[in-house]
């Protein structure tokens, strides 16, 4: 066994390869950009490089700065993680050709694989059921629009070097194939340097099925079970689970038998994943799964397969690397339980899943199963990478319960000020067609609209009444109170008022007039930003809140009607300026933050005193950007 290990990527993957070489003795070595100076995955390895500048192309792709930092480190093994080079043969080469063990599969495996159009002309030769279609060498307008109505619409088109869902088009009529091939083409040529395609059927419930394959170089190989990576939005995963809903043991033996036909026929060493596209209008039927890509690395959902076997899939890479057999036959593989992983995004959901970027003041992720990231509290997403910033993994004896134990995880996630999926996740977990197990690669997109609205959209009375006494507690000065038994100095209360009295609460930019004398439950979890100002979690959610208090009622930062910055950004609008006359909830300063526009609006009717920023100014979390005077006030 090597005793070195460079991991050339970041993150969370490059965490999770650091903690199965600390258990077994293997000392770690971090390579980082400049933008990753204070990353986790840098403080957690031994040894840690700089290899050039924030965007990937200058420091993770750039191979011969990272075969540089394994030089000038002696590091003995490099381990690719997954994205960035681990699919990369060239690279493999280069790291065997250095003198280094290189922790994936031969280079001639990666090249075979590849390609789309070359690995389904494998795969046919190798007995294993592919995709109806066409995957030939023709790629002349004439042939291929000939193909598409042999093969009968609607049909797909493929990017033959594609991934990710580029290169990617539907076409459901003869008129729209030159569009749709000519669009396919020109993403396929951007994205990866070639413009071929291939043509398959297009199946109209598609369920994404795949298995975790293991070869080693004493001609050995095996499965690990089946996963289902069916809920995905836009072609990337957001819940994987294993193993997959409504799979019989006839079906299962069909696709794991293929996909170990399939490692075999390329000599596969090493952990990689056999992808199947099935047909699920009728429910998983063996005659009606078919083989579509290999990926010739570790995958980001290989913890659910972990959790239902038992197995340390990073140790196996590593001793198979090193030429050890692999470490249990197929009938010692065990398959026990239910695991499901959601993968939680830096992004807003209720605007279009925008990417969200920025510092994380609060980042608190729920305790008792397994998390794997790459960020901590303090640390920073950066704008050069994926936006992916957890995986929230969990295992128990069956499907129910452990949609159940992921959705309560979800709801206790924890992120501030940067947006999150973790709302949105825990939907898709409640949702019936998912419970039920009704799910294919069309479930998000057909419930969208539900599953990413804003959770303002459903805050109701009580929920605004709760939030009302998180903001008091703000103003009180409680750093952490949840839940209240007292209004804790509530601001503006008056004892003799009569039951119709409101007090206003803003959550979100949003005014809420809430009964006092409702009968609240606490919040589930409340940190407070400053005097008067908080963060309300709940089911995911995160909800700024902030005590309205009208001129001359006393103490609280909004009294003399200062608009504050919620978080550092940039001023893109000045809608009102000195001197105008306004309404509450009337934009004031428009302010950018996270690429996401937050609106401050006037806390009462009045009239404003300054505007003390212009457009284009960058300003600090706190900053006092405009002053309101109430009506009557002056």
């Amino acid at each position: 066994m090597f005793k070195s290990v460079l991991v050339a990527n970041r993150g969370e993957i490059a965490c999770r390869v650091f903690r199965t070489a600390r258990r077994m003795g293997i000392r770690t070595i971090a390579v980082y950009s400049e933008a990753d100076a204070k990353a986790l995955h840098v403080r957690e390895a031994d040894e840690a490089v700089l290899i050039g500048p924030a965007p990937a192309r200058e420091s993770y792709l750039d191979a011969a700065r990272v075969l540089a930092a394994a030089k000038a480190t002696g590091a003995e093994a490099i381990h690719p993680g997954y994205g960035f080079l681990s699919e990369n043969a060239d690279f493999a080469e280069a790291v065997t050709a250095a003198g280094l063990v290189w922790i994936g599969p031969p280079p001639a495996a990666i090249r075979a694989m590849g390609l789309k159009d070359a690995a389904k002309t494998l795969m046919i030769a190798a007995g294993v059921p592919v995709t109806p279609g066409y995957q030939g060498e023709d790629q002349s307008e004439e042939t291929l629009t000939a193909e598409a109505a042999r093969i009968g619409y609607p049909v797909l088109i493929k990017a033959v070097a594609g991934g990710g869902g580029k290169g990617m088009k539907r076409v459901d009529r003869a008129e729209d194939f030159a569009a749709g091939l000519a669009s396919a083409r020109r993403e396929g040529q951007s994205s990866f340097g070639d413009p071929r395609v291939l043509i398959e059927t297009y199946i109209t419930r598609p369920r994404h099925i795949e298995v975790q394959v293991f070869g080693d170089r004493h001609g050995n190989a095996v499965h690990l079970y089946e996963r289902d990576c069916s809920l995905q939005r836009r072609h990337q995963k957001v819940i994987e689970e294993a193993p997959a809903p409504g799979m019989d043991a006839a079906t299962r033996k069909a696709v794991t038998d293929a996909a170990v036909r399939a490692a075999r026929a390329v000599n596969y060493e090493g952990a990689g994943t056999i992808e199947f596209i099935a047909d699920a209008s009728d429910g998983l039927k063996a005659d009606r799964i078919w083989f579509m890509e290999m990926n010739t690395r570790l995958q980001v959902e290989h913890p659910v397969t972990e959790a239902i076997t038992g197995v340390d899939l990073v140790e196996w890479q590593f001793r198979v690397a090193a030429g050890e057999p692999i470490p249990l036959k197929q009938d010692d593989i065990p398959l026990n339980g239910w695991a499901m992983e959601a993968r939680l995004y830096a992004e807003d959901p209720a605007h279009g899943f925008l990417p969200s970027i920025g510092r994380l003041d609060h980042f608190v992720m729920p305790e008792g199963i397994r998390v794997d990231t790459g960020v901590e509290e303090g640390g920073e997403v950066s704008q050069f990478y994926d936006p992916m910033i957890a995986k929230l993994i969990v295992h128990a004896d069956t499907r129910e319960e452990a949609a159940d134990a992921l959705a309560i995880a979800a709801g206790e996630v924890e992120v501030w000020p940067v947006k999150t999926n973790a709302g949105f996740v825990m939907k898709c977990l409640d949702h019936p067609r998912f419970i039920a197990g009704d799910v294919d690669t069309g479930f998000i997109a057909a419930e969208e609209a539900d599953l990413a609205a804003s959770p303002l959209s459903a805050l109701g009375l009580e929920d605004a009444a709760r939030f009302l006494r998180a903001a008091d507690a703000a103003s009180a000065g409680d750093d952490h109170a949840s839940p209240w038994d007292g209004w804790n100095g509530a601001i503006g209360f008056r004892a003799n008022a009569p039951a119709t009295s409101t007090q206003r609460v803003i959550v979100n930019g949003r005014p809420h007039d809430v009964p006092l004398l409702t009968n609240e439950q606490p919040v589930t979890s409340y940190v407070a930003l400053s005097a008067g100002e908080g963060v309300v979690f709940e089911n995911g959610s995160a909800f700024e809140i902030r005590a309205f208090v009208p001129a001359g009622a006393g103490g609280g930062a909004a009294s003399d009607g200062a608009l504050r910055a919620p978080m550092p950004g940039k001023i893109v609008a000045t809608p009102a300026k000195a001197g105008d006359t306004v309404t509450r909830g009337q934009p004031i300063v428009v302010l950018e933050a996270m690429k996401m526009e937050h609106a401050l609006v006037a806390p009462f009717d009045g009239v404003v005193g300054e505007v003390g920023v212009s457009v284009g100014d960058q300003v600090a979390d706190g900053t006092v950007l405009a002053v309101v005077t109430a009506s009557g006030s002056q």
